[in-house]
């Protein structure tokens, strides 16, 4: 609430048009967003968050513990790793479009090219730390592969790999954002974009604001299921603390 009257205060006493009031931000943002923009540009943009996120923590999971459980893997595939993970994710969008296109597939493609790393990585970290003596104590009871893997190591990984998700999820919002603004004729980036080429300054902030509610919404959603995931986590941690 402060920030919102300092933020008049200093609308108020300039005459910078960069610079709108709150209120005027606010009327904007209901003329713009509350009405069929919300299911034009809002809902696909969501919608293919979701789906990026979804794939990437799927192939981000998937493979990060198959090279966390495999020394030989790992190491061949460190240094190809590093290496796609130090290409930023932007550069490849003409890439993507000249392969597939300006589709949908090509946005999640290039959502799940960053936000993949962060999970991939944090999972073979959190499978490699798994514990020696409770694999080994797994493997005297002859537990098979399988149950150890389901049992025993995701579990083990699962606050590293909790961790890459939330990671993931703020590179997510912004590929997403990105890709929509090349080339595209729907969607958050498309309309704030066409907002800043067209001068409808007020419009283009209630945009900002209103990617910055999908960001605080993702965090509140994420945070109900991390604490579900890794309730136990939490139980052992508020027990050392005592």
């Amino acid at each position: 609430m402060l920030l919102l009257v300092l933020w008049g205060l200093a609308a108020t006493g300039t005459t910078n048009r960069f610079l709108p009031d709150p209120v005027t931000i606010a009327d904007a943002f209901v003329d713009t967003w509350i009405g069929p923009a919300f299911v034009q540009d809002v809902l696909p943009s969501l919608y293919r968050l979701g789906l990026g996120v979804a794939a990437s923590v799927v192939l981000g999971v998937a493979a990060g513990t198959v090279i966390g459980l495999t020394p030989w893997l790992r190491e061949l595939l460190e240094p190809l790793l590093e290496f796609l993970r130090a290409v930023p994710p932007p550069v490849l969008i003409p890439v993507a479009m000249l392969l597939l296109g300006i589709t949908d597939t090509m946005k999640v493609v290039v959502i799940v090219s960053g936000a993949v790393w962060p999970i991939l990585l944090n999972t073979v970290e959190g499978v490699r730390g798994t514990d020696s003596v409770l694999t080994q104590t797994a493997l005297s009871f002859r537990v098979t592969r399988w149950e150890r893997l389901w049992f025993l190591v995701l579990p083990a990984a699962s606050p590293r790999i909790m961790a890459g998700v939330r990671q993931a999820l703020s590179v997510a919002l912004i590929l997403m954002v990105i890709s929509e603004m090349f080339a595209s004729s729907a969607g958050l980036g498309y309309r704030i974009a066409y907002f800043q080429r067209n001068y409808l300054v007020a419009e283009m902030w209630s945009g900002i604001l209103l990617l910055g509610g999908v960001g605080v919404l993702l965090a509140v959603v994420f945070g109900v299921v991390e604490r579900r995931v890794l309730r136990w986590y939490h139980g052992i941690r508020e027990v050392n603390r005592v």
